[in-house]
């Protein structure tokens, strides 16, 4: 037994020296990154509203607020569709659709809300195999928004 345990032990020494050399593994590039930056958003906001890596985006936290009066909307359903309607409109930038998103992490200042979002957003996907998800609770949110909503999509 202890023989049969040097032996995997030595072969996982020299397979980790040749990997850390270089002999097995190769350095690749990093893939390229496109920002995706939709017209119309503020122009000096200190990021993108997604980040293009591969075949995942990466998409940046997301109120929906109004774009005439840049506040929350007075009902909520309102201020989830702009929401969805936004996140919509940086998956197409990329080339994706809502149905591309595997990861969904929404912030809400009111988990009363929770029944009304659920709803609306199952309405935005073409499948019942929805991404994974998560909704936690906020305390505040910029500009009186009740949902912000960031998330990760692979292109299928």
């Amino acid at each position: 037994m202890n023989r049969r345990i040097s032996i995997v032990a030595i072969v996982l020494i020299v397979a980790g020296f040749y990997t850390v050399r270089g002999v097995y593994s190769q350095a690749t590039p990093q893939a390229g990154r496109k920002v995706i930056k939709l017209a119309g958003g503020p122009v000096q906001a200190p990021f993108s509203d997604g980040i293009l890596v591969g075949n995942t985006l990466y998409l940046a936290g997301r109120i929906g607020l109004d774009p005439k009066t840049g506040k929350a909307p007075e009902k909520i359903e309102d201020e989830i569709k702009i929401l969805l309607d936004s996140e919509k409109d940086v998956l197409a930038a990329a080339g994706m659709t809502m149905d591309d998103l595997v990861y969904v992490q929404i912030s809400c200042t009111d988990l009363s809300l929770f029944d009304k979002f659920n709803p609306i957003y199952k309405s935005y996907f073409t499948t019942t195999d929805y991404p994974a998800r998560e909704f936690i609770g906020a305390g505040s949110l910029l500009r009186g928004g009740h949902f912000e909503l960031q998330a990760i999509a692979v292109k299928k």
